[in-house]
């Protein structure tokens, strides 16, 4: 059957995207069956299709293209040099969409399947590397994508799609997004070792109210509790100095530029000492966070299940003792 030009059904280049899903795609293993073959009948019994729906189909896709892709001769057909071409492209295309498949499909696997998660970065050292060491001991070959990040940036990455779960602090309050809360941690008032305050054990927060603080950038969690826990002392704290990171905020104090709220170090730092505030209670909440109505994988919900599972023992269960009290004080 010789190939007729047609303007009806053709690509149009004001939708050219939405054409080529729409129409090119269901086509394209039809189309490579047909040019291995080179016969519409054994493409068809491959694909288990009538074989006049496939002559129809390869018809069609002619006419969407303007371009004869096969010259035929009874019931074999035979590429053009614009099908060879054609040909190329979609046998690439197809192998890119089998290969995404593959990738996919091992993803969500149980047993071998990755899980996308994301924590604040004072739980980097310790908390973390703890949890999936634990987590490992019953599914040691599940994979995991580790992104560090402050908490605003984590939900934007959690609603995007980019992760499965994230550990932050405070517990976030949205309709779009699930979470639950986990585990409390203290905060310590950081300050130097030779500060007026520094013989103390425990100190009222409004006793460092003329204190120059150094925190987190606004956006991170922790810079908004430090500023809601000074207003409940209150006052406004006067802050020099804005990190992205607890433990330079720590070598800051050391080195005398300023006073901080903090969770406990990983590893005790020369130069500060960690005061117990007593007034007002100085906590932040652990919560794991996950998009409403976003179905799991199976390694992702044995991963969120664990995590809820651990509910009051997230934290490491042996805090580092804090020159001047303890990190339970």
């Amino acid at each position: 059957m010789p190939h007729k030009q047609s303007s009806q059904g053709r690509l149009s280049p004001s939708s050219y995207e939405e054409d080529i899903q729409q129409v090119l795609a269901p086509r394209l293993a039809q189309f490579a069956a047909v040019a291995r073959h080179e016969h519409v009948t054994r493409a068809a019994h491959e694909l288990g299709v009538p074989q006049s729906s496939l002559s129809r189909a390869m018809v069609r896709l002619e006419a969407d293209l303007d371009v004869a892709l096969f010259a035929r001769k009874g019931r074999t057909v035979s590429l053009t040099p614009a099908g060879r071409t054609f040909l190329t492209a979609v046998e690439r295309a197809l192998a890119e969409v089998e290969k995404a498949a593959d990738a996919v499909r091992a993803d969500a696997d149980a047993t071998t399947g990755k899980v996308a998660f994301g924590f604040l970065h004072t739980m980097g050292s310790e908390t973390v590397p703890a949890l999936i060491r634990a987590f490992r001991a019953d599914h040691p070959h599940i994979r995991f994508q580790l992104v560090q990040n402050y908490g605003e940036a984590m939900l934007e990455r959690l609603r995007a799609g980019d992760l499965d779960l994230c550990l932050t602090s405070p517990v976030p309050e949205a309709p779009d997004l699930v979470a639950r809360r986990l585990d409390e941690q203290r905060l310590r008032l950081v300050v130097p070792d030779d500060h007026r305050l520094a013989t103390r054990k425990r100190v009222r927060l409004a006793e460092a109210a003329e204190e120059t603080f150094v925190t987190l950038e606004p956006g991170y969690g922790l810079r908004r509790i430090t500023d809601d826990l000074c207003a409940q002392a209150g006052f406004r704290p006067k802050v020099a100095f804005e990190g992205e990171e607890a433990e330079t905020l720590r070598g800051l104090v050391a080195a005398g530029l300023g006073v901080a709220l903090l969770p406990p170090p990983a590893v005790a730092r020369p130069g500060v000492v960690e005061l117990t505030v007593t007034a007002p209670r100085a906590a932040r909440e652990i919560g794991v966070a996950w998009l409403d109505g976003h179905p799991d994988t199976l390694p992702v919900a044995a991963f969120k299940r664990f995590l809820l599972s651990r509910r009051g023992h997230i934290l490491p269960q042996n805090p580092l003792l804090e020159v001047g009290g303890t990190a339970t004080d």
